[in-house]
């Protein structure tokens, strides 16, 4: 992914163990589209050991060391069967797979650490050559409608609070944000304010980089790489996709 990922790396699953709301979709496609699976910027492995908990075969693929370090911890708080998981460490646009896969994720923007368009055709090209046939791949994007419809704001925004749960440090996460919308471009500065327990402060910066994608111009990379879309929703309870919806789920297959 990014330098970023290896700089928060220790926080990620304290920072999203509420994101959880994507879980029961990935269920239900890998219980409907059976065979291995493929979890692209796998992380700290949120998605990839809840399906491999439910009985799935999931192959996992992340260039971040740090990131898969959590993982490699996480796995060993689990009950998990080596057997039912693969994670590695590889770039997605180096690396090859022999074997083909039923569903393909590519969760929770992770399509948009994929910022030039030769990147993401050469991401997509080999998805679809990757895909088992009648299988599926899934992208899982913000809407960017309402984004770009939005006023920035140029004061830091408190994101939320957690714990470390390795210290017990109170963590204030806020952020500070512009969008770029010529290069349709999310400049984030992400901010980590870590308070020990004798209250002393201490200040990280994460800056981030993620692009922006619109629907047109996803059908357009997806035409291009010979998928198709199949369909999109709004939401991952499969809701309507319409301008003011916060997320863009699109379903492609090969064409």
């Amino acid at each position: 992914m990014s330098a970023f990922y290896t700089r928060v790396a220790r926080f990620y699953d304290a920072e999203n163990a509420d994101k959880r709301d994507d879980l029961q979709l990935y269920r239900e496609l890998a219980e409907e589209y059976k065979g291995e699976i493929l979890d692209v910027g796998c992380g700290t492995g949120r998605v990839l050991i809840h399906l491999a908990g439910q009985g799935h075969r999931v192959h996992g693929i992340d260039n971040d060391r740090a990131m898969l370090d959590r993982l490699k911890l996480n796995l060993e708080q689990t009950a998990l069967l080596d057997e039912k998981i693969s994670a590695i460490h590889a770039d997605v646009l180096k690396h090859e797979y022999q074997s083909r896969f039923a569903l393909i994720l590519l969760t929770y923007n992770v399509l948009m650490h994929f910022h030039e368009q030769d990147r993401q055709i050469a991401l997509l090209g080999k998805l679809r050559r990757w895909l088992a046939e009648g299988g599926l791949l899934v992208i899982d994007l913000p809407n960017a409608g309402p984004a770009f419809a939005s006023q920035d704001i140029e004061a830091p925004t408190l994101e939320r609070t957690f714990l470390d749960p390795e210290t017990g440090d109170m963590i204030m996460l806020q952020s500070l944000s512009f969008i770029d919308r010529a290069e349709q471009l999310l400049h984030v500065e992400w901010i980590y304010d870590i308070i020990d327990g004798d209250g002393a402060v201490k200040r990280l910066f994460a800056p981030h980089k993620l692009r922006y994608f619109f629907l047109a111009e996803l059908r357009l990379l997806l035409e291009r790489c010979g998928l198709g879309l199949a369909a999109v929703y709004g939401d991952t309870d499969r809701g309507d996709y319409t301008s003011e919806s916060e997320r863009m789920i699109v379903f492609a297959n090969a064409v």
